[in-house]
């Protein structure tokens, strides 16, 4: 009888990859974690258990066939363990880093729940991605037939790159139109480099682009280019333009100079400290946490990202205030851990209830205590009276979440349905909205979430696409 490769969990203890030193990891941008070595990814992926029903795949929104490509991967099959990782995610090196695995496929995995660890999923599935790349089998898409068809999409973040690879494999033709001078939205500006470092994304940009994938840069649509314009050019449109519309602070002095949005600070650093673009408002030190006493308001991702960019640009003191207790936290719990390895103290029930200054030199905080839950059924945040505070501050990040602009307005078409929240009315799974060949996916119809939701909502929609177009070449022919 063969050696059986898996089961091993209880052998071989859980293990990540090396992760870098704080000291050292905040003074660059670099990604804080190695990447497993082929024997380490082979080990870690034979604890699988391979249980009966796999909750690790049934928890992950794009259903990755996890256990069988652990499989793969403990039994030195990495080529195939790969196609079977890129046959159900467009990007699988890109979610095995930024992933919230805690909460999603390892957060549920079964020997987690036994007590033995879960299996280090996100870091095997950036290994088995990265060394593809490393061996060539990651190839442009090649379609066999090149269709007529064409297909617009606006938006090049993880959600419409995701549709364009789809379409492109199948031989429709797709230009992707964006707002910045590059491609990946907020994967590429959003996101700092110590999670996810911009070759990764530039490469996959590059793959569809060798794939036949137009793209058009610094194409503000309504402004740039009318989305009417854009329908005239194309059979079919896709929206995938997130959602940009930065939460606002209320309170005494929320207009004061050295409040700033997180998306405005996260991108410029993304450009000046990944890219090297000039940015004025970088070298200003308007947007440059260098030499400052930073707070971050809000308790997401978001916030994250931006205490740990402030970290590494130098800032005196780096300080996150949210309003609920650690265990309500939206944001990863480990990345919050990495957050205060790195120096960052966090201000629990606590929320801000004014600033000083005209140039922002203070935040006034209230301090909070949790009251009956509210209709999600967490608890609600309760003012303790007479607890205010000042915490000194000379930057103020506010990171409170993200809504949706108000597209029918900003592209002159108001017959594009929207919800009550502001994203666009669409059908679920298709994608499909209020306007004939128009189709909507990732945050836009959703509202601020996952990278992988996006990426699920771009190749649903896509395969729809298909079909629609299936359909009307059916009919022309008639």
């Amino acid at each position: 009888m063969a050696k059986q490769p898996m089961l091993k969990f209880v052998k071989i203890s859980r293990d990540m990859p090396e992760k870098r030193d704080a000291e050292a990891r905040n003074t660059d941008f670099d990604e804080i974690y190695a990447g497993f070595a082929e024997a380490k990814a082979a080990e870690q992926a034979s604890r699988c258990s391979q249980c009966g029903v796999p909750y690790c795949q049934s928890h992950c929104p794009l259903h990755n066939n996890i256990p069988d490509w652990l499989n793969l991967t403990a039994t030195g099959r990495l080529e195939e363990a790969y196609q079977l990782s890129q046959s159900t995610n467009t990007f699988p090196e890109i979610c095995g880093r930024i992933c919230p695995q805690d909460r999603l496929c390892e957060g549920n995995c079964v020997i987690e729940q036994s007590g033995h660890g879960t299996v280090t999923i996100g870091a095997v599935e950036k290994y088995i991605t990265d060394t593809a790349w490393e061996k060539g089998w990651v190839t442009p898409a090649a379609p066999a037939v090149e269709r007529r068809e064409s297909i617009g999409i606006i938006g090049a973040g993880p959600g419409g790159l995701a549709a364009a690879d789809v379409l492109r494999r199948a031989g429709v033709q797709v230009t992707v139109y964006d707002r910045y001078d590059r491609g990946g939205g907020l994967l590429t500006y959003g996101i700092p480099g110590f999670k996810l470092e911009k070759d990764v994304v530039m490469r996959r940009i590059k793959q569809l682009e060798d794939g036949g994938v137009r793209f058009v840069f610094n194409c503000n649509v309504g402004e740039t280019l009318s989305f009417e314009d854009i329908r005239d050019q194309h059979d079919g449109v896709i929206i995938a333009t997130g959602v940009y519309k930065s939460r606002d602070l209320r309170g005494p002095g929320a207009g004061a100079k050295g409040i700033v949005k997180a998306i405005d600070y996260l991108t410029a650093s993304n450009r000046a400290s990944n890219f090297g673009d000039t940015v004025p408002e970088f070298e200003s030190g308007e947007l440059n946490a260098k030499g400052k006493k930073v707070v971050v308001i809000g308790g997401g991702d978001t916030a994250m990202d931006c205490v740990r960019t402030a970290i590494r640009q130098g800032a005196t003191s780096v300080k996150c205030l949210y309003r609920r207790d650690r265990a309500n936290m939206p944001g990863s719990q480990r990345e919050t851990q990495n957050a205060e390895e790195e120096g960052v103290i966090f201000e629990w029930l606590t929320a801000p209830k004014g600033f000083k200054g005209d140039t922002v030199e203070a935040v006034i905080v209230e301090k909070m205590r949790l009251g009956l839950p509210d209709a999600t059924g967490r608890q609600s945040p309760e003012v303790i009276e007479g607890s205010d505070y000042e915490e000194p501050a000379d930057l103020v990040i506010k990171a409170l979440g993200f809504e949706p602009e108000e597209l029918p307005s900003l592209w002159g078409t108001p017959e594009l349905e929207v919800t009550r929240w502001g994203t666009i009315k669409a059908e679920f799974t298709s994608g499909r909205t209020s306007l004939p060949g128009v189709y909507a996916v990732g945050d836009i119809v959703r509202g601020a979430s996952l990278v992988v939701w996006a990426i699920r909502d771009g190749r649903d929609c896509a395969e729809h696409v298909l079909s629609d177009l299936d359909k009307q070449a059916v009919i022309a022919a008639e």
